[in-house]
């Protein structure tokens, strides 16, 4: 099995992971978190939004939780974003979307962290490629996107 590239993203950086594979393609939500033996609230979601034209910034959200445009729009100090389309996903992170992972993008991007995303001691994110996810502890997504802003994007998170 080849490494899916936010794998290789993260050896290069020394971060423990473990890249799972999924036995049969992922259909659910539900499906992903009970096949890595994990709760929904585990799974990160990285969401890409064009805050102005050429202009993007990834917002990882836990589980199924939504983020509030509101707050979104709040914080980047727009009245106007949007998420970003299947090609721009594509072009931005040179990844597909469902598959986008925070690590080995293609360009860099600022990162938002909702805060609930580090209340779990593992989370499982993006690799890169179909059916197959980073299992990793948030300590370390934290450690490694240093620069992401520890926020409170969805309903239920307050940011610390």
């Amino acid at each position: 099995m080849d490494k899916p590239p936010a794998s290789l993203a993260l050896e290069k950086l020394n971060i423990p992971h473990e890249v799972f594979l999924h036995e049969t393609p992922v259909l659910s939500f539900e499906q992903a978190a009970s096949d890595r033996n994990q709760r929904p609230e585990q799974i990160v979601r990285s969401i890409l939004f064009q805050i102005r034209p050429g202009e993007f910034m990834m917002v990882l959200v836990a589980g199924r939780e939504q983020v509030d445009w509101k707050r979104l729009r709040q914080r980047v100090g727009r009245s106007r974003i949007r998420m970003a389309t299947e090609e721009e996903v594509l072009e931005i992170t040179g990844y597909r979307i469902g598959t986008v992972s925070p690590f080995g993008l293609k360009n860099p991007v600022r990162v938002l962290i909702d805060s609930n995303v580090l209340r779990e001691e593992e989370i499982s994110v993006g690799s890169g490629v179909r059916n197959m996810a980073i299992i990793m502890k948030s300590a370390d997504l934290r450690k490694t996107l240093g620069d992401a802003e520890i926020v409170s994007l969805t309903e239920t998170s307050n940011a610390a």
